[in-house]
């Protein structure tokens, strides 16, 4: 009960995280701000997460999962807030700062309790089913930032967010929901370098992959809403069409436990990622509404699929003592990819159109792909 207690409060902060960033990239657009600008907006996201994911990780090990857990949600709610409270492009920025690190707090700590619920067989059914919480939220997110700001504009589309997570911080702070620790390994001798976990062969595949997969979310996430309002669509068309990306997440989720005892999960990245690139190839050539939710399903089930397996095959290959170091390490390679990569995709949108950034993205999942094909078990 307690693990969909979990569950059932990250779909909150989520959305939160997804919905605002619907809200900030069109509330910026509105604003008149140039595809750089927004992708500039998208990376600050990332940009507190890049440098402390690590820490964060470890300070869960140390103290436990409920008081970072409270603070990153705190900081979730604040940050919604802000742009409601003083609307314009300043604000904006105050707010993916302030929301990027609480939801990264949170996150972090709670994929690494996640990983010791149960027994270690479990890991992928329980990663399946965080998962679908995140699909849900991928969906709900976008869908009522989108109505809201149709029916009451940008300001109340902020104000629904940060309603969102107070009831997950007042059972927090009430300490009404017992939490897994990670298990206590004793005392830990030798100095521990991060430059040791990326030495280790699978983990370096699994943050290869991770990077990969970041970069390309980050791109639907990022551009959709770009890509959507040059070519005519409303705000809630453009969360429609981003609702059925994570439609498909929610379903491909729901297959998982099947899947992963007929593939495994390296082959099943690989095949992944490469469908996932073949989607991005055909993106830019796509106006009618329809085609693009097509195209944003057929996504979701490639990038959907492969990220529950990249957290179990991360706890089962981390050196032990290592798991909360490990996850902050990952959530460092993820949040680099999307703080620099918006950067990039903006500057390309800006001089080059919108094409290219798909089509570069399309060319690394590719290579991704070629990753997971040389490191899958037979």
């Amino acid at each position: 009960m307690n693990f969909y207690a979990l569950i059932f409060f990250n779909v909150f902060n989520h959305s939160v995280f997804v919905g605002s960033r619907v809200a900030v990239s069109l509330f910026a657009i509105s604003l008149d701000a140039s595809p750089f600008t927004v992708g500039t907006l998208m990376s600050v996201y990332g940009v507190v997460p890049m440098l402390f994911s690590v820490s964060a990780g470890r300070l869960a090990d140390r103290v436990g999962p409920r008081l970072p857990m409270l603070a990153g949600s705190v900081l979730v709610v604040l940050g919604a807030v802000t742009p409601f409270l003083f609307p314009g492009l300043h604000a904006l920025y105050a707010a993916a700062v302030v929301i990027g690190t609480g939801f990264m707090v949170y996150q972090v700590t709670l994929q690494n309790i996640v990983g010791f619920i149960g027994k270690r067989e479990d890991r992928p059914t329980n990663f399946s089913v965080l998962a679908l919480g995140f699909s849900f939220s991928a969906f709900v997110g976008p869908v009522l930032t989108g109505l809201a700001i149709d029916w009451g504009g940008y300001r109340i589309a902020f104000l629904m967010l940060a309603f969102l997570p107070l009831a997950g911080i007042a059972v927090l702070a009430a300490n009404k929901l017992p939490l897994p620790r990670p298990p206590a390994h004793g005392a830990r001798s030798g100095e521990r370098r991060l430059a040791d976990l990326f030495a280790h062969r699978e983990l370096r595949g699994i943050f290869i992959i991770s990077g990969v997969q970041s970069m390309a979310w980050e791109l639907f996430s990022f551009m959709m809403p770009i890509y959507g309002s040059r070519i005519g669509l409303s705000a809630s068309i453009i969360g429609v069409v981003m609702a059925s990306f994570a439609v498909a997440t929610f379903l491909v989720r729901l297959a998982l436990p099947l899947l992963a005892r007929r593939l495994t999960a390296w082959r099943m990245l690989s095949f992944a990622l490469l469908a996932s690139g073949f989607t991005y190839l055909l993106f830019p050539l796509v106006t009618n509404v329809a085609m693009l939710m097509a195209l944003a399903f057929v996504l979701g089930i490639g990038l959907g699929g492969s990220q529950p397996m990249v957290m179990a095959l991360l706890h089962d290959a981390v050196p032990e003592g290592r798991t909360g170091e490990a996850v902050g390490l990952r959530a460092t390679v993820v949040t680099t990819s999307q703080t620099f990569m918006p950067l990039l995709f903006g500057a390309l949108g800006s001089t080059l159109g919108v094409a290219p950034a798909f089509w570069a993205v399309a060319i690394a999942l590719a290579a991704g792909s070629r990753v997971a094909k040389k490191r899958r078990a037979p």
